[in-house]
């Protein structure tokens, strides 16, 4: 067995890292500019690569020790766009104060723009090892990182409106098929709790395997997933569906800011309740809205996620250049929900 060594540690809460990092195809979905889900993964395989690099790789980690590697806050500002097929230099800098249980980072992406080395991304992240008894028992982690490891994800809580009651509440039976019940928003009487009064749209989704880690649980990249695809019914859902506006008018969805923390854990195929409010919307320019994810557990609603994402919109002028616009009426009433 691989010994998790003070001084493997002492590389993983001091060193810089520098990787080179080709952005994804799959995340050039509008002419070959890469989005926000994309450039957040980025981010996470530059720190997944300063594990490695410090002796400490995630595989070893969880085989030998029945430790994951959990991302469970992500706090990333878009400067400047990513392009298919780029390579960036992504630099990781940890940091970990005395009495500190979770492993926080900066982590910036730069591009060559025009010959010159230019910061495009910049992201702050907090990492713990969450304990693994799945397969087997885990045992007593290795003294030198024991204070990183936790047996349940969670990070203090932000100030969240207080959880609703659902006493007499009964979740909307699900009499169809499994995969029909994917990407629905109702009608569903938590649903409808969660929203009342509230420029909100719901959604409720069964968690599929493929967006969890380590048998059980939904993982960081999977609520990037999230928060994109629930923007994607939101808009559909307010008659400016993102085909609707590229269609008339050529224009995109463009995010400069997103943010997630794990609050708590959510597991294979629960019901996860996710609900997106618009909170406000700054001079038709772009509007900030917020992210929260449900499950309900022994009848009792449970807060496993909050997030924060900014957009605005982008013209496309051409398949290489685009500018950004102020919303119209009709977006900003669509937006405001008073459609």
């Amino acid at each position: 067995m691989t010994t998790v060594t003070e001084s493997a540690v002492k590389a993983l809460l001091t060193s810089e890292t520098t990787a080179s990092l080709r952005t994804r195809y799959e995340g050039s979905n509008i002419c070959t500019w890469i989005g926000f889900k994309h450039i957040n993964y980025l981010v996470e395989e530059a720190i997944l690569y300063h594990f490695d690099q410090s002796g400490l790789a995630a595989r070893t980690l969880h085989a030998e020790h029945g430790l994951g590697v959990d991302l469970v806050d992500l706090d990333t500002r878009i400067l400047t766009a990513l392009f298919m097929d780029e390579v960036v230099v992504a630099k990781v800098v940890p940091s970990a104060a005395d009495g500190d249980d979770s492993i926080s980072f900066t982590v910036t992406l730069h591009a060559d723009r025009d010959g010159k080395d230019t910061k495009a991304i910049t992201a702050k992240a907090k990492a713990v090892l969450r304990s693994d008894n799945y397969a087997e028992e885990a045992g007593e982690p290795p003294t030198p990182i024991a204070r990183f490891v936790t047996h349940r994800l969670g990070t203090p809580a932000p100030r969240l409106p207080e959880a609703p009651d659902l006493s007499g509440i009964v979740p909307a039976a699900d009499n169809t098929s499994l995969a029909a019940g994917r990407g629905t928003t109702g009608p569903d009487p938590v649903l409808d709790l969660l929203t009342a009064g509230k420029n909100a749209f719901g959604w409720k989704w069964r968690i599929p395997y493929p967006y969890c880690h380590f048998s059980e649980r939904l993982q960081m990249s999977s609520y990037l997933r999230q928060m994109e695809e629930v923007v994607d019914l939101f808009l559909a859902d307010r008659g400016i569906s993102v085909k609707t506006l590229l269609d008339e008018r050529r224009w995109i969805p463009a995010c400069p800011h997103s943010r997630i923390q794990i609050l708590d854990e959510a597991l294979m195929e629960e019901e996860l309740y996710t609900i997106y409010t618009v909170e406000n919307i700054f001079k038709d320019f772009t509007y900030t809205s917020r992210m929260d994810c449900y499950v309900v557990r022994d009848g009792k609603l449970v807060q496993t996620a909050t997030g924060k994402v900014t957009h605005g919109y982008a013209l496309i002028e051409n398949r290489r250049d685009w500018n950004l616009v102020t919303f119209d009426e009709r977006v900003s009433k669509a937006l405001r929900g008073e459609v």
